[in-house]
């Protein structure tokens, strides 16, 4: 029987869109992601004092470099809830 790797969380948000992005990104460079969530908060729909929270687990090997990838990415603008546009001219 396999041994399961020690998991470590390396970024919390706010609903399964944002934590799947952010999967999505991890798993792209080989990473692997594991979201932890309480199951009422996707059936319910609310993201509401710590409902809606994901926890992004990686192991632990892939601590340090998953959370600099993650760094890398734009955080949605909280007051509007999109990604505001870049300047690429």
């Amino acid at each position: 029987m396999a041994e399961k790797p020690d998991l470590v969380c390396i970024r919390r948000c706010q609903g399964l869109l944002l934590a799947e992005l952010y999967r999505s990104k991890l798993e792209a460079w080989g990473i692997p992601v594991l979201l932890r969530y309480e199951s009422a908060g996707p059936v319910i729909g609310i993201t509401l004092d710590g409902l809606g929270e994901v926890a992004l687990m990686v192991p632990a090997a892939f601590a340090d470099e998953a959370v600099a990838l993650l760094d890398e990415v734009q955080e949605p603008d909280e007051q509007e809830g999109y990604f505001p546009p870049t300047n690429s001219a």
